[in-house]
């Protein structure tokens, strides 16, 4: 662990030379700048031989070299590695590397014999860049023997598989490790979604202080140092205070390149973290990482006070094999713990979407029972599909939505073909404007619904005030004088520091979150399905719609002459002086007005079976003299000086059929002139802009995002229970003669003009209170 100071653009000052610890480990100004995979030196307990391949003559060696191998790196140098293992060591290794998967793989090969004071040696090698990386460590093996590490291992495994919860799991992990180790604290140590580390899990010494729950800055473990942990298993450190021992030369002479020690168990540990570690009192650590699927979940830390901790190559391979099986495992056991929670959640989302596929809409996920709170745990929810906001529970506004959602969809996660959710505890964080409604939505969970990103799918959660107890002050970047001007050095403190966090929500779960993308799926699945029944239901409407139409143009056109004979007869017969009863000429006379009558229905009939074959002939249009030219054309109403038409507000100019607009308006004008009992009608016509705050009564699914145009009367009305049959063919709610006549097909071909348009129309009426009828014309826009 190690602390980062602010970013700095200096060059380092070992630029144009290959880095040491050593020489230049007290010039760092930045953690981040450090290179820690090529650190030039060795911890001082082991020696290390670098071999060039495929002849195994030595290219580098640990400048402790004379003390464990009985040779100085001078007399190492150029000559072949048989000078340290002998020839049969140098034969055995040479097999070993030609048999074993040593590529990045550190594996033990032999063990040198003890040596006078020199202990018996461990050898270990690995392969990288075209080089033997040969390490030697005492093996630490006593007279006493050693455990049975198969059946440690085990136990281990057998007791993790045993575990019910996540925390649980790792408890059980920190104890075994500590068991096997034997070092005074072993701590599993979990990342945070910001980079910070809570200590998770703990398995300590009976006396020492508990570390568990407490945070650390994500800066305690900079970004180099995580980034081996991808590549490595296991990184131990056997003395604090230990020293380093330096590469000679520094450099491959063959290459001019400074040895790569990612895999190197020797591997030199930065000052800053050595620092770190005696600033805890810690004297030796080993560290392995724990990994899941998105990468580097946590560590395991373990710590020891009582002195310098050597752990030989055995239990480090236990070891390194046991952080393999938690990392595999720990994910699992998540999922188990949380099993119960994931089956609800995917059976509310199956029965949300079957109730949208069964209503045709997806208005009730949010309003249907169960609703879309009813699965993942949140406070509100909100749908925008349709032109409209559907919410449940507690959220924000919708003139906040509407912010909202206009920043989701330029968000690059939304741009993700396989990923495209958002997913925050801080919403604020991100999105400033979001702090004035955190009280309800600092938590966000949101996805697309379509590739535009325009319809969307969210989950909020209020905000929780948060404690935090951090291990120190994690605002504390401390530095001090250094051989070249102040340099970076770790926390010394690390007291218990308690401090309060706002604007953030409970986290979301990584089983909420897999949930949402399976329910993005079963959506985007029914949409899909949706839209090919649409498809084909389109296809037979439009061919039976020209069925239709044809036919109706060719019955209305062929009626209408022997209807006009029957007139022509009838009217003969009045005629005729033959024909003298008035019982008989009143008959003769309702015949007559039969006819006018079918004549005005088959004319009806036509113009609506033209209006349906007749393209529509869009242009840019001023929607103020089309609407002069209708009030023109029933201008006779407005003549008794007691009518009005009222024009609110300019209307706009819209792309449209100038000619079937100009219709649309003469028939809602003519009705709301002719139905009505007062003396001075009073005529309305204005539009409501798509972005407007203005109430929008009765609006249908879909219309609400779309301009809206109105004309208003204070007519007779009409009860609820027929709004739907006004708009029927030949359908009059009054008697034939009542209000002026007519045929009952005005609204029908209003109805058929703005479907022609794409567009929707509907009423909002009751009796003795006026009526509004609504339209809109989404083919302009």
């Amino acid at each position: 662990m190690t602390h980062s100071a602010t970013h700095t653009n200096a060059t380092p000052l070992w630029a144009g030379q290959p880095y040491s610890i050593k020489r230049h480990g007290l010039t760092l100004a930045n953690c981040d700048s450090e290179p820690v995979q090529t650190p030039g030196c060795v911890q001082a307990h082991g020696a290390l031989l670098v071999l060039r391949q495929p002849d195994l003559t030595v290219l580098q060696a640990s400048e402790n070299s004379d003390a464990l191998l009985g040779h100085s790196p001078e007399a190492l140098l150029g000559r072949p590695v048989a000078a340290v293992l002998g020839p049969d060591g140098e034969a055995q290794l040479r097999a070993f590397l030609a048999a074993e998967p040593t590529d990045c793989n550190p594996l033990h090969v032999l063990t040198l014999p003890a040596r006078g004071a020199v202990p018996a040696i461990d050898v270990t090698v690995h392969t990288i860049d075209g080089v033997a990386v040969v390490e030697f460590e005492a093996t630490g093996r006593t007279d006493a023997g050693e455990p049975d590490y198969y059946a440690l291992v085990k136990k281990t495994v057998n007791r993790l598989r045993t575990a019910d919860t996540l925390k649980q799991f790792c408890g059980i992990a920190a104890e075994e490790l500590r068991a096997l180790t034997g070092l005074d604290r072993v701590m599993v140590y979990k990342f945070h979604a910001d980079g910070h580390g809570e200590v998770f899990a703990e398995s300590k010494r009976a006396d020492l202080d508990p570390w568990l729950g407490l945070h650390y800055p994500a800066e305690d473990i900079p970004k180099p140092a995580r980034d081996i942990f991808q590549h490595i298993w296991i990184r131990p450190l056997a003395d604090v205070h230990g020293g380093l021992a330096e590469l000679v030369p520094l450099t491959n002479p063959d290459t001019g390149r400074a040895l790569t020690m990612t895999y190197c168990a020797l591997r030199g540990a930065s000052l800053m973290y050595t620092e770190y570690l005696a600033n805890m009192k810690v004297r030796a650590a080993l560290v392995m990482p724990i990994r899941g699927m998105a990468g580097l979940w946590g560590l395991v830390s373990c710590h020891h006070y009582a002195g310098p901790k050597f752990i030989p190559y055995q239990v480090r391979a236990a070891c390194e094999f046991l952080a393999q099986v938690v990392s595999l495992q720990h994910k699992a056991t998540s999922d188990r713990e949380h099993l119960v929670y994931q089956l609800k959640i995917d059976g509310v989302h199956q029965q949300l979407v079957s109730q949208a596929a069964h209503e045709g809409g997806l208005s009730a996920i949010t309003d249907g029972d169960p609703a879309l709170l009813d699965g993942i745990a949140a406070g509100g929810a909100a749908l925008y599909h349709s032109g409209r906001w559907w919410r449940v529970g507690v959220t924000p506004t919708e003139p906040e939505l509407e912010g909202l959602g206009e920043w989701l969809v330029a968000r690059p996660e939304f741009a993700s073909s396989t990923h495209p959710l958002y997913v925050t505890d801080s919403l604020g964080r991100d999105y400033p404007a979001g702090a004035a409604f955190a009280d309800v939505a600092s938590g966000l969970l949101a996805f697309p619904l379509s590739r535009t990103g325009r319809n969307l799918m969210l989950w909020f959660r209020p905000e929780t005030l948060h404690t935090i107890h951090w291990g120190g002050n994690p605002h504390e970047k401390p530095s001090v004088p250094g051989p070249h001007g102040s340099r970076l050095t770790p926390r010394a403190s690390f007291e218990l520091f308690v401090e309060s966090v706002r604007g953030r929500s409970l986290p979301w779960m990584a089983v909420e979150v897999d949930a949402t993308v399976r329910l993005r799926v079963l959506i985007m699945e029914l949409v899909v399905s949706r839209v090919d029944q649409l498809a084909d239901l389109n296809a037979a409407l439009i061919h039976s719609n020209d069925e239709l139409d044809a036919f109706a143009y060719v019955a209305s056109h062929d009626l209408k002459e022997p209807l006009r004979g029957i007139h022509k007869y009838a009217h003969q017969l009045l005629e005729d002086a033959v024909v003298a009863e008035d019982q008989d000429r009143k008959k003769l006379e309702a015949l007559m007005r039969l006819t006018v009558r079918m004549d005005g229905l088959l004319d009806s009939m036509l113009y609506f079976s033209q209006v349906g074959r007749s393209a529509l002939q869009l242009e840019e249009t001023d929607l103020n003299e089309v609407l002069v030219e209708a009030v023109e054309m029933v201008g006779a109403r407005t003549a008794d000086g007691q009518s009005e038409v009222i024009i609110p507000r300019p209307l706009p100019r819209v792309r449209c059929d100038r000619m079937r607009f100009r219709e649309i308006l003469v028939n809602l004008l003519s009705n709301a002139f002719k139905y009505t009992d007062e003396a001075a009608k009073r005529i309305e016509v204005g539009f409501i802009d798509r972005n407007e705050v203005h109430s929008r009564p009765r609006c249908p699914d879909g219309s609400a995002g779309h301009a809206i145009f109105y004309v208003k009367d204070n007519g007779i009305g009409i009860h609820a229970k027929h709004h739907d049959q006004v708009f029927k063919m030949f359908k009059r709610l009054h008697g034939r003669n009542e209000y002026g006549g007519g045929t009952g097909a005005g609204l029908t071909i209003v109805k058929r003009l703005v479907e022609r348009h794409r567009g929707q129309v509907w009423l909002d009426s009751e009796p003795g209170t006026g009526t509004t009828f609504y339209f809109t014309l989404p083919l302009q826009e």
